[in-house]
């Protein structure tokens, strides 16, 4: 069995929390370095065994629907809390319960329908979720085997079940963990974040019928507070645009190769560089048209599920892999093509 000290995930990156630790406004840095703290603790207190090598459980005799449960952990870090709703139940007065309900089922539900997968692990494992974690929390994240979401600090960002491919973006994590497991440092941790906002555009367009040129691409519409100067955490369309703030700063997120942010922060900028990979599957999605899930969707989850994806993945192992993808389900046509052109205009080589 392999044991590994998982990472964390959270869908606000730290260079973002550290800036706001820094802010003059002390009701902002006193959010933000309670945050910072619960992470690092999140970081450093938790081992949990990869789906790599472990003992396979089961998988169920007939097609099912998902199996939620959310619990609240009523403003403390003891997880799981009080159960609040059950899979079935009916809605409950708490709007962030139903949100987190509905987000992890719109999730269920591109991956059963789009892919024919069986929740994140492919046999139909529970999602249980967490809301109202912790005291002005900024954050949302993956723990390795359930969700968690913050009620925000209200000033730059809001309750985190809000945004739909937020709720996606960190149960994708959980699809990443039990497929190609990608290591989160460098290139191979800025695919890991790039594949959880794909899956969480993908989410958002699949439960609102949108097609690729319909779409937003934002991820975290809805979370930044009015007083903000943006429109999202990140945006796949136009990576570096979703917000410039007097508080938050600039959008640091490159859109090529050619601006390939090198830092030792924030596991080696995986949530900085993931624009570049985000970007491609943009140009790729509306170079093909339609429905966004259906081709180039489909061709970024044979790569995530194929079993060639190495853990160390660089951008341009992955691009080569997509490419082949592409040409093993649909043939050296259209997509191919796409695929192709989407990684030159962000500067990835595919050949060699």
């Amino acid at each position: 069995m392999d044991i590994r000290t998982p990472v964390f995930c959270g869908i606000v990156p730290p260079h973002i929390l550290d800036r706001l630790a820094r802010s003059g406004e002390r009701a902002l840095s006193d959010a933000a370095r309670r945050t910072l703290q619960a992470d690092a603790a999140h970081r450093t207190g938790r081992r949990l065994t990869t789906v790599l090598g472990a003992a396979a459980r089961p998988a169920r005799a007939d097609a099912q629907g998902p199996r939620r449960t959310l619990y609240d952990a009523e403003n403390g870090t003891v997880l799981p809390g009080a159960k609040v709703r059950g899979e079935g139940d009916e809605p409950v007065p708490d709007a962030a319960v139903n949100r987190a309900y509905a987000g992890l089922g719109a999730t269920f539900e591109l991956l059963r329908t789009a892919y024919g997968r069986d929740s994140v692990d492919g046999e139909g494992l529970p999602l249980d979720a967490t809301v109202h974690y912790d005291e002005k929390y900024g954050n949302a994240f993956w723990n390795g085997e359930q969700m968690v979401f913050g009620d925000g600090d209200g000033e730059i960002f809001l309750d985190f079940t809000v945004a739909v491919d937020v709720i996606a973006h960190e149960l994708a994590h959980g699809l990443t963990q039990y497929t190609a497991n990608l290591s989160y440092f460098g290139q191979p941790g800025a695919l890991n974040e790039s594949v959880s906002d794909v899956i969480g555009s993908l989410v958002k367009q699949h439960s609102l019928g949108q097609t690729a040129d319909e779409a937003d691409w934002l991820i975290g519409a809805g979370l930044l507070a009015p007083r903000v100067g943006g429109v999202a955490l990140r945006s796949l369309k136009a990576p570096g645009t979703a917000y410039d703030d007097d508080v938050l700063g600039k959008d640091p997120q490159p859109a090529t190769m050619a601006d390939y942010v090198r830092t030792g922060r924030d596991n080696g900028g995986v949530h900085i560089n993931s624009g570049i990979p985000n970007r491609a599957f943009y140009v790729l999605a509306t170079r093909l048209g339609g429905r966004a899930w259906e081709r180039a969707g489909q061709i970024w989850f044979d790569v995530l599920t194929g079993g060639d994806l190495r853990v160390d993945a660089d951008f341009a192992s992955f691009a080569r892999l997509t490419a082949a993808a592409a040409r093993d389900r649909f043939g050296a046509g259209e997509e191919l093509e796409a695929v192709l052109k989407a990684w030159s205009q962000v500067g990835v080589e595919t050949a060699g």
